[in-house]
């Protein structure tokens, strides 16, 4: 659809398939799928349709080291990565976008839910499709050279006018989870390349609760699947608090122990001007998450945020991205979730 209104707006468009994996049959398929060769066929098929060129570009090595390794290395580091943001940094926005101007096109046009206009990317008219979050880890200068289409219509009109272009993809079902694992059990996946090796898990006090075969099987606020020996005294649930490589150790407690008021962001990246002073904004924690009012602040390399209200199962390794209204002022890295004094509702 992307491809189909730009070269009806009178652009020359060449269509592009990127295959991401040296075995396409090891990722994930049909309504989980979208860098398969059922994917390089449909978009082949659409190409026809639409009466544009297409190619397919192997980018296999440099997804397995920019985005599947970079995936495995901060689960052993104890972090939880988002994948798709990444290979939207590494993968989209550089290693093709890189290719495509070094072979004269002008620009790399996808169908990301989001606006673009004079440079300012901004969420999209189909607020629970938008994909500005994954897209703000891109700079300025990448972003000149990008082309949103569809982010001014919702996904339910993506589909009707791809019907009406006679589109097959138009009732092909969205892509999720992560398409290099194929049977989406990311805690074996990551076993088979880190290896299970146990460690301890414990409560705010140290004291031991039970025993674990991975660090990196868990997650901040995770709930379910502890195997804890004994329950709390309260009898109430008990999440992860906190994930320790370095000792192999998982950290858990109540659910208000997961409360973060301000959170450390490292490696921002800004498509508005840098915050020069504190800023009262916006900040999104993961993708499709909630937005929480706040108060930023660059603080030499580091962007600190000031939650008004507590956030909670805020997990480093993800991206805190800032909004002025729909705007997207800028992201960076979470470092840091601290718990502190929250600042006084002003509203």
């Amino acid at each position: 659809m992307a491809a189909a209104r730009a070269a009806e707006a009178g652009h020359d468009v060449t269509g592009v398939h990127l295959a991401l994996s040296s075995n396409p049959q090891s990722y994930r398929t049909g309504a989980r799928g979208c860098c398969t060769l059922e994917d390089a066929r449909d978009a082949r098929r659409a190409a026809d349709v639409i009466g544009i060129p297409f190619y397919v570009w192997d980018m296999a090595e440099r997804f397995d080291r920019d985005v599947v390794q970079d995936f495995v290395a901060e689960y052993a580091a104890g972090r939880t990565p988002n994948p798709c943001l990444r290979c939207n940094e590494k993968i989209k926005f550089q290693a093709l976008l890189d290719k495509a101007l070094a072979l004269g096109f002008d620009a790399v046009c996808t169908g990301h839910h989001a606006r673009l206009a004079d440079g300012v990317l901004r969420r999209s008219v189909d607020l629970g499709k938008d994909q500005s979050y994954v897209l703000a880890v891109c700079t300025r200068e990448q972003l000149a050279h990008a082309m949103f289409p569809l982010g001014d219509i919702t996904k339910a009109e993506v589909r009707r006018e791809a019907e009406q272009r006679g589109l097959a993809v138009a009732d092909k079902p969205d892509s999720h989870d992560i398409c290099f694992i194929a049977d989406g059990d990311t805690q074996r996946f990551l076993a088979d390349r880190l290896g299970a090796e146990k460690g301890r898990i414990v409560d705010t006090s140290g004291e031991v609760l039970g025993e674990h075969d991975g660090a990196f099987a868990y997650t901040i606020g995770q709930r379910k699947g502890l195997r804890l020996g004994r329950p709390a005294p309260d009898g109430r649930p008990r999440y992860v608090l906190d994930i320790s490589p370095v000792d192999n150790t998982v950290t858990v407690g109540p659910r208000e122990a997961l409360d973060v008021h301000e959170i450390h962001g490292e490696r921002p990246v800004w498509l508005a001007e840098p915050l020069t002073a504190p800023y009262d904004c916006e900040v999104q924690l993961r993708a499709h998450g909630e937005v929480h009012a706040c108060t930023a602040v660059l603080d030499g390399d580091v962007l600190r945020i000031s939650l008004r209200a507590p956030a909670r199962g805020v997990a480093k390794g993800q991206a805190a991205v800032l909004y002025d209204g729909d705007r997207v002022l800028g992201s960076a890295t979470i470092a840091a979730a601290l718990a502190a004094t929250a600042l006084p509702n002003t509203a």
